[in-house]
C-alpha cells in the first residue's frame, strides 16, 4: 500500500481508537495458525495506544486461548454477536433471545428438511457449550461433533424440548442445502432471525448460523466501544466473511482481507494482502501511521 493510499484513507475516516478483529480467515492462516507475524502485529498496534477487540462466529470457549495468545483483554464478541463475555471473570454482558414461539418453529422446519440443528447455551461454567440430537453426522457436521463431543449435551428429542437460555445455533451441510434452508427460514420467520450462511472454516461444508432478528457482530461491538467512549467512525473492522459484513458496513473504516468473499470484497473501504500474505502488518501500519502515541493496550507477546 503506498503513502498516498494512506493519507487518503486516513483524511476520509480519521483516527481510530479501535481494532476489531475477525478471528477465522482473519487473524488465522489457511493452516488455521495465528503466525508469528500476526502475533507480533496485534502487539505493535495495542502498543500503539488503539484497543483491540474479536468478534467471532466461534463459541467463548474456542476463542478463549486466541485472546490469551494475542494478549487482548476485555470483552469477547463471540456466536457472531449472540453473546458477549468478559474472560477475567466469564460475566456475561449480552445474551440474545429468541422471541417468544421462533426458536420452536425454526427447528420444526430445520428437522423437516433432514438436518440437525446445534444450539448453543451460555453454560461455559458447567463445562458444556451446545446441544445436539445425537453425536453422529456426516461429512462437516460429522468432523464438528467428533472434536466437540466432550462440549455436547446430547438431547434426542432436543427438537421437540427445548433447553432454557438457548441464545442462536447453526447447522451444517452442503451450501446449496445451506442456502436453502436460509431461504426457507427467511420466509417462514421474515425479520425474526439473523441467518448468514458461510463456510465452516475449519471443517468440511457450510454453516447456516442462526441467531435472534438484529443480532450480528456489529451488534455486539457497538455496547463495548459505547462504555469505552468509543464512537463508530473511531473503529476499524476487518474481516473475510458474510457475517463480518455488518461490522465492516458500521465502522468508520471497513477491511477486507484479501481471501474474502466476493460479497465482503464488494463492500469494503479498503482490502489488504491475504491471510497467508501479512494482510494483518499491513492494517497495522496503516493505522499506526496515522495514531499520534498514547498508552499502550494489552499484554505482552513471547
Amino acid at each position: 500500500m503506498s503513502q498516498m493510499d494512506r493519507q487518503l484513507i486516513a483524511k476520509q475516516t480519521g483516527r481510530k481508537r479501535l481494532l476489531v478483529f475477525d478471528v477465522d480467515g482473519t487473524l488465522t492462516n489457511s493452516q488455521h495458525e495465528i503466525t508469528p507475524a500476526t502475533r507480533r502485529a496485534v502487539a505493535r498496534v495495542q502498543a500503539g495506544g488503539i484497543r483491540v477487540m474479536l468478534a467471532t462466529g466461534r463459541r467463548y470457549r474456542d476463542v478463549l486461548p486466541v485472546a490469551q495468545l494475542l494478549g487482548i483483554s476485555g470483552p469477547l464478541v463471540t456466536a457472531s454477536g449472540a453473546l458477549v463475555k468478559e474472560p477475567a471473570d466469564h460475566r456475561t454482558l449480552f445474551q440474545a433471545g429468541f422471541a417468544p414461539g421462533v426458536l420452536s418453529a425454526t427447528m420444526n422446519v430445520v428437522v423437516a428438511a433432514g438436518l440437525e440443528p446445534i444450539l448453543y447455551t451460555d453454560s461455559f461454567e458447567s463445562g458444556f457449550d451446545f446441544y445436539c440430537r445425537t453425536l453422529e453426522g456426516a461429512g462437516g457436521l460429522g468432523e464438528y461433533l467428533c472434536l466437540n463431543r466432550s462440549m455436547a449435551r446430547v438431547f434426542p428429542l432436543l427438537d421437540q424440548n427445548l433447553p432454557g437460555g438457548v441464545f442462536a445455533g447453526f447447522v451444517m451441510g452442503a451450501r446449496p442445502q445451506m442456502l436453502a434452508l436460509e431461504a426457507a427460514l427467511d420466509a417462514a420467520f421474515p425479520g425474526q432471525l439473523s441467518l448468514h450462511t458461510i463456510r465452516s472454516p475449519r471443517y468440511r461444508d457450510w454453516m447456516c448460523e442462526i441467531a435472534p432478528a438484529g443480532v450480528t457482530k456489529w451488534s455486539g461491538v457497538l455496547p463495548v466501544a459505547a462504555a469505552w467512549g468509543i464512537q463508530p467512525a473511531e473503529i476499524c473492522a476487518v474481516g473475510d466473511d458474510l457475517n463480518d459484513l455488518s461490522m465492516i458496513l458500521g465502522a468508520g473504516l471497513g477491511i477486507a482481507m484479501g481471501n474474502a468473499q466476493p460479497g465482503v470484497l464488494a463492500i469494503a473501504d479498503q482490502i489488504v494482502a491475504t491471510h497467508d500474505e501479512d494482510g494483518i502488518g499491513q492494517i497495522v501500519d496503516l493505522l499506526l501511521a496515522e495514531t499520534p502515541h498514547s498508552a499502550p493496550f494489552g499484554g505482552t507477546v513471547d
